[in-house]
């Protein structure tokens, strides 16, 4: 996607390329004008070509594109309210439930049945409602990354049995889910043997490796049989309720196995029959839900998001660098979706945790971190994080995004969120440096009569929060050079 703004703020230009695929967009000059190309793949920078003979047709991957009188942010909101009614309806975006996933600077895909048991009360203390056990299930050792492809549970990890465990989650009242990489085959694996060659993408007649795997190709019949009787095991003997699906590899020349008159072309069509697939587990299994991953978020488009229910947004471990993707986040991608981690740690002081947890709370929780290490005074603060977003999820399926200290910047000092929504402005700010005031200009609380500023978390954290009326501005202090506030401001 991209934003054209014109230096008076005053008319606005923002795109997005609505393609799990190929693409390629770019700006330049024409005489006196500007102009902007977008679209999917071509033959020069993709190998993609199609012949159309007469009475055929082709349907290129959508672009679509909003001009406003008005800055970024009136833009953004336009494409936000566009989003919105392009997405598949699932009860998941109403809801909004908490999700715990065991991975992110927690068990960093080296689950087994301890671990995780030790895990399932304090998740369940937090006020999380789903249990995710990512990578690394269906491995008997570490060496697993090559070998993926036949996703069966691991009898060494889980020795009590996998549904044994899986029931166990379930009976402290969370959703198990699992992690799985459905469009690759280690190239050790014995899926690669048991299904037919041109069920891999090729390049010159020979499989494509990539990374130690291979690239299946979701244009051929037995590849989404094949891993459709995957999910229908997991789902139906072993009951999980939601899937992260992920892909580590990038596989962009396509395939010239048989098929379309292009390897690009082909490519195109295995993308298409990839998301035509992964309707097809929604609509069998209407309670599933299905996060977007790709190494985090390398895959971000709405393509994936008009299908997936939310998104994971990046595999980035500091709290304090994650403040400004999670600030950014609206911009690419609706609140409801954008699930973001926080990851509380034993040896991290009390504002640092509250740090990573406000991170997730203007979007989807994404809760992780070792809770079972905590201590019951560092748990209260975490539970009390999950309880607040709780109470401002409802409000987030129709909110619009605001920035009012400018879009993030990798390494700015102050950052801030504002997410205006029917019960008033929810705010989140970080500091990771500078002076320890900073003024927030609010332009549109100005004159509203009585503004009042609560804090909404972390509330046994010192805050100094003043209204300045007259000029629209929040005059904000915080104590600790890495620190983060969510403000509820109403009027």
């Amino acid at each position: 996607m991209g934003i054209l703004e014109s230096k008076a703020k005053s008319d606005t230009w923002a795109w997005q390329i609505e393609h799990n695929g190929s693409w390629r967009w770019e700006i330049g000059d024409y005489k006196d004008s500007i102009y902007v190309a977008a679209g999917g793949p071509t033959k020069a920078d993709h190998d993609w070509r199609h012949t159309l003979h007469p009475g055929d047709s082709f349907t290129t991957p959508p672009v679509s594109l909003t001009r406003v009188s008005g800055c970024f942010q009136d833009a953004i909101r336009a494409l936000n309210e566009y989003r919105r009614r392009i997405i598949r309806p699932h009860d998941d975006n109403k809801r909004l439930p908490i999700i715990f996933n065991d991975y992110m600077n927690c068990l960093m895909g080296d689950p087994d049945e301890d671990k995780i048991e030790a895990l399932l009360d304090p998740v369940s203390q937090s006020g999380a409602e789903y249990f995710v056990i990512d990578a690394g299930w269906y491995a008997d050792d570490s060496n697993w990354w090559d070998d993926v492809g036949l996703w069966e549970p691991s009898k060494r990890r889980f020795p009590s049995g996998f549904k044994t465990l899986m029931e166990k989650i379930k009976s402290k009242g969370l959703i198990p889910g699992l992690w799985l990489e459905p469009e690759v085959v280690g190239i050790r694996s014995v899926v690669g043997d048991r299904l037919p060659e041109d069920a891999f993408f090729h390049e010159n007649g020979q499989r494509i490796v990539e990374r130690g795997r291979f690239q299946l190709d979701y244009r051929h019949p037995e590849v989404r049989a094949w891993m459709t009787k995957v999910v229908d095991r997991l789902v139906l003997h072993y009951g999980a309720g939601f899937f992260k699906f992920d892909y580590n590899i990038e596989v962009i020349q396509g395939t010239d196995a048989p098929g379309s008159s292009s390897a690009g072309a082909n490519q195109l069509l295995h993308q298409r029959c990839y998301l035509d697939w992964v309707r097809s587990l929604l609509e069998k299994h209407p309670n599933l839900v299905i996060e977007n991953c790709s190494s985090g978020a390398q895959r971000m488009d709405y393509a994936m998001l008009s299908i997936h229910s939310l998104q994971s947004t990046s595999d980035q471990q500091d709290p304090v660098l994650y403040a400004a993707i999670a600030a950014a986040l609206p911009t690419c991608v609706l609140p409801e979706q954008s699930a973001s981690w926080a990851y509380p740690q034993p040896e991290w002081s009390d504002e640092l945790n509250a740090f990573t947890v406000v991170n997730s709370l203007l979007g989807r929780v994404y809760l992780s971190g070792r809770l079972d290490h905590l201590s019951p005074s560092q748990m209260e603060l975490i539970t009390e994080g999950m309880h607040a977003y709780k109470t401002v999820r409802q409000y987030l399926v129709t909110a619009h995004a605001i920035w009012p200290l400018g879009l993030p910047r990798w390494h700015d000092d102050w950052i801030s969120l504002g997410l205006e929504t029917d019960n008033g402005l929810y705010l989140s700010v970080w500091r990771r440096g500078g002076s320890c005031s900073k003024e927030i200009p609010l332009p549109r609380l100005a004159g509203c009569g009585k503004v009042q500023v609560n804090v909404l978390y972390p509330k046994r954290l010192p805050t100094q929060a003043i209204w300045n009326e007259g000029h629209g501005i929040l005059e904000l202090k915080l104590p600790e050079t890495r620190c983060a506030r969510v403000l509820h401001i109403t009027s």
